[in-house]
């Protein structure tokens, strides 16, 4: 099943500008703002509400003043849920994110009636400062078994092939990048240049540079036999590849996104969309701004089988 019915999703208690993940993630921009925690919370508790507005189950869990660690409203980099009860646990490349795990939200998980067999935990290879960030820097496409990566600091190639290998997925490794000041640089997460939902993906071919491997991407893709939707690099950069299809408890599927995102796109880019299912969108200007994730960073799936 490509879509889960329940997402985790982390309240945040400090949430700010994380110094140390801009190092190579250019979307962030740091506000001189003493209301930003407050900002984060009202877009974070407005985005839940519009979630269980549509029947989403919403599992949310409180950050910890401490330890803190300003991104923490972003699980899906740090764990993964899988449907035959494993739970993974990835290396992080920044130091102040790798208190975001955290056994007692395994537990509370556990609580809501999930089953988890056993925890994979990949976290060790952060001794050798390999990285592989969980669901932002690897795209599933759970009906057949595909994973999509594109390398960076945040994504080790050698480390995303043995996940892959651990988990049966078939490996699609590329590069993209974008531009900054006049420079082509890698982007820091594949999740914000593709998204694969059921029978479509949103993606952004321009940032792939090489033509071999821009035309590898589309011949997997084409093999799926799910209609490509292509967005600009203009629009990666308003976070409209940072998307996720979910589904309610009746099986009705919404494509999840921000405000930004939407208003990125075209008249025709939403009607195709729409063609396969609702769009959600909210406002997450302040958490995108700084945190340089949007909506689907937002969102730990929850694949786990029921108790």
């Amino acid at each position: 099943m490509q879509t889960a019915s329940t997402v985790l999703m982390i309240e945040p208690v400090k949430f700010g500008f994380n110094s140390q993940t801009a190092e190579n993630n250019y979307f962030q921009t740091e506000q001189k703002d003493s209301d930003i925690q407050q900002k984060a919370l009202g877009e974070f508790n407005s985005f839940v509400a519009k979630l269980r507005s549509k029947g989403i189950n919403v599992i949310t869990i409180k950050d910890t003043m401490d330890p803190h660690s300003p991104d923490s409203i972003f699980p899906n980099n740090w764990v993964s849920f899988h449907k035959d009860g494993r739970v993974a646990l990835y290396p992080m490349f920044a130091l102040n994110r790798r208190v975001e795990r955290r056994a007692d939200i395994l537990e509370t998980i556990e609580k809501e009636g999930f089953h988890i067999s056993k925890v994979e935990d990949f976290s060790t290879f952060e001794n050798e400062e390999k990285y592989l960030e969980g669901t932002g820097s690897m795209i599933f496409d759970h009906d057949y078994r595909i994973a999509y990566g594109s390398v960076s600091l945040r994504l080790d190639e050698e480390l995303f092939r043995k996940f892959c290998a651990e988990f049966d997925f078939t490996p699609v490794v590329f590069h993209s990048f974008q531009n900054v000041e006049n420079q082509r640089l890698p982007i820091y997460h594949t999740n914000v240049m593709m998204c694969v939902a059921e029978k479509f993906v949103v993606i952004c071919l321009d940032c792939i540079d090489d033509e071999m491997e821009r035309e590898k991407v589309q011949e997997v893709i084409k093999s799926t036999e799910k209609e490509v939707i292509e967005i600009s690099e203009d629009q990666m950069h308003q976070f409209a590849g940072n998307m996720l299809q979910v589904q309610n408890e009746e099986g009705t599927k919404f494509l999840v996104m921000s405000e930004t995102a939407y208003r990125s796109l075209t008249p025709n880019q939403i009607q195709r969309i729409e063609n396969h299912c609702e769009i959600i969108y909210a406002d997450l200007n302040t958490i995108e701004v700084n945190g340089g994730g949007s909506a689907r960073c937002m969102l730990a799936e929850v694949f786990l089988p029921k108790n």
